[in-house]
């Protein structure tokens, strides 16, 4: 393990003196949404010794605060580069083969394989619990041999609930069956709707179009909000269709879907012990007599990037490289990824005015979430310090990470680098743990979230209830008790098929793992195969953007 002092420029947050680690820490869990490693400044100085992307400029004073006051974890890595499955690892402590969860699927916790949560098992240690935002985590529970909802926290303040509230300045409804009081005779599908100021919802799908009194509706609403949309390029453009890759907000900063997750957390933390309102609903504020956990799952920059006018307005100004895409890099990828990146994630074939929009309105919006993280962290350490309570945060810089015309494509879902690497921040009142402008460039991975957050708590890990998890205390990285990893693992189902990946220092090596998604057939499939498309990366280029060398390889 390498531990090395960042020097870069920082203004330090005025914090009071440490309280004993000896209480159970307070614990903020922040973690974003799509966000790719780049767009923090201080990761970009540890990895590359550069100011900014490659790219170009980006802008995170707070997460580069962050980064000052704590230990960064340089060489942490997803598991699976898609929402849901990354975020069922993070929660429960276990790879996606463990857990079984590979994609978008619900799953059941009665089942003999499921183990307890995080949340749930900060509960048995004493703390309270609560979520705000968005969380990914798909699980219900049996009851009467009935699937039901089921919460891991407490308390959940979650995106649904801010923008059926008008707390938001977009949301999206999986199956829509009625408009503005009006019952459809069939029910759309994935509704996409944007909430003005004074709290009108304009909804834009195409479907929208066949209903009378709304002709025309999604061509305004996108011409509304400048929204780029993803389209294919063997298909014509569909308006209010395909991922929204870059446009504007309807609402000002701090008005915004994230903006009311930082907003709602602090009246949270002003509202001891009595109940506060969230919209029309009400919720219980902070209990001082218990060591709180909370987990805000920003969503920025997830599509739709909408970042709002002020932030884009001033990375309007700025010009950025364009990744550049040169189609023989299809004829080195094995079929899966070939097929993804030709497909579903193509983008090449915007113009050099979509490529640069698309950008800059993914950084602007990367940097707008940076300042409601700020808000976040001050918020949280001046409730500790009051309540004389120590305190951890981590900053998981997202779920996974994007491309942004990376290989031609946009999205996720691949092994790639700029897809995989997303650094963690661990930010502690006890200096000894974790070490303020440390970094530790020892792989870890998404798995370990759960055990440090448990340790840190006051579990001891070496008990047999949590001998399931298959991560590891950072802590004990930090100080040297464990050694390093030689590797990392990780697997890409959603969009690509079952495919799984290796990295090390040196090399990724990614294969294909199944013949196709049909659960539960063909398991053994790449022990017997005799020819397996795979591919190898160097990490070097891979880690650049550069064209990856790859090879056809047998299956040994």
């Amino acid at each position: 393990m390498n531990l090395v002092n960042p020097t870069f420029v920082f203004v330090v947050f005025v914090l009071a003196s440490a309280t004993s680690y000896a209480e159970q820490p307070n614990v903020l869990w922040l973690l974003t949404d799509d966000q790719r490693y780049d767009s923090i400044n201080a990761f970009n100085r540890i990895l590359h010794h550069r100011d900014h992307s490659e790219l170009g400029y980006v802008e995170s004073p707070n997460v580069d605060r962050l980064a000052k006051m704590g230990t960064t974890f340089i060489n942490s890595y997803c598991h699976a580069a898609v929402c849901a499955p990354s975020r069922a690892s993070m929660h429960y402590g276990r790879y996606p083969f463990r857990s079984g969860i590979y994609e978008f699927e619900y799953h059941n916790n009665n089942l003999k394989h499921c183990r307890p949560t995080l949340p749930e098992q900060m509960v048995k240690l004493g703390y309270q619990t609560l979520h705000i935002g968005k969380l990914g985590v798909r699980i219900k529970t049996l009851q009467d041999g009935k699937p039901r909802p089921y919460s891991i926290y407490q308390q959940d303040i979650d995106s649904r609930l801010l923008a059926k509230e008008g707390m938001a300045d977009w949301g999206k409804e999986g199956w829509f069956s009625r408009i503005d009081g009006k019952k459809l005779a069939e029910p759309l599908r994935g509704v996409e709707f944007f909430i003005t100021p004074d709290g009108k919802f304009e909804y834009t799908n195409p479907g929208i179009e066949t209903i009378a009194g709304y002709e025309g509706q999604s061509e305004r609403v996108d011409k509304k909000y400048d929204l780029l949309r993803h389209f294919n390029d063997k298909k014509p453009k569909a308006y209010g269709s395909g991922m929204a890759l870059a446009g504007v907000s309807p609402r000002v900063a701090g008005k915004t879907r994230d903006g009311y997750y930082a907003s709602v957390f602090a009246d949270f933390l002003k509202n001891p012990s009595r109940r506060f309102d969230v919209g029309t609903k009400n919720f219980d504020g902070v209990d001082p007599s218990k060591p709180l956990f909370c987990h805000i799952g920003f969503d920025f920059p997830h599509t739709p990037v909408i970042p709002p006018k002020n932030f884009r307005d001033r990375f309007k100004k700025k010009t950025y490289k364009v990744p550049e895409f040169d189609k023989t890099e299809w004829d080195q990828m094995a079929k899966q990824i070939r097929k993804f990146t030709q497909g579903y994630g193509f983008s090449d074939h915007l113009t050099d005015e979509q490529k640069q929009t698309m950008i800059q309105d993914y950084f602007a919006f990367c940097a707008y979430g940076d300042t409601l993280i700020g808000q976040s962290v001050e918020a949280f350490i001046e409730y500790s310090e009051q309540q004389k309570q120590p305190w951890v945060i981590v900053y998981v810089c997202g779920d996974h990470g994007w491309k942004l015309n990376d290989h031609g494509a946009v999205s996720k879902c691949t092994p790639w680098d700029i897809d995989c690497h997303n650094p963690i921040v661990v930010v502690s009142s006890d200096k000894a743990a974790f070490p303020a402008g440390i970094v530790v460039d020892d792989f870890t991975e998404f798995v370990d979230i759960a055990p440090t957050i448990l340790s840190a708590g006051g579990a001891d890990l070496a008990e047999p209830k949590y001998e399931y998890l298959d991560g590891r205390d950072m802590a004990k990285t930090v100080s040297g008790e464990l050694p390093a990893r030689d590797y990392v693992v990780g697997e890409s189902h959603a969009a690509t098929g079952p495919r799984a990946w290796i990295r090390t220092k040196e090399y990724v090596f990614s294969f294909q793992t199944r013949p196709d998604k049909n659960r539960g057939k063909n398991m053994d499939w790449a022990m017997t195969a005799t020819w397996l498309v795979a591919t190898t990366w160097s990490t070097r280029s891979s880690r650049s953007g550069r064209t990856a060398v790859a090879a056809r390889s047998g299956w040994v």
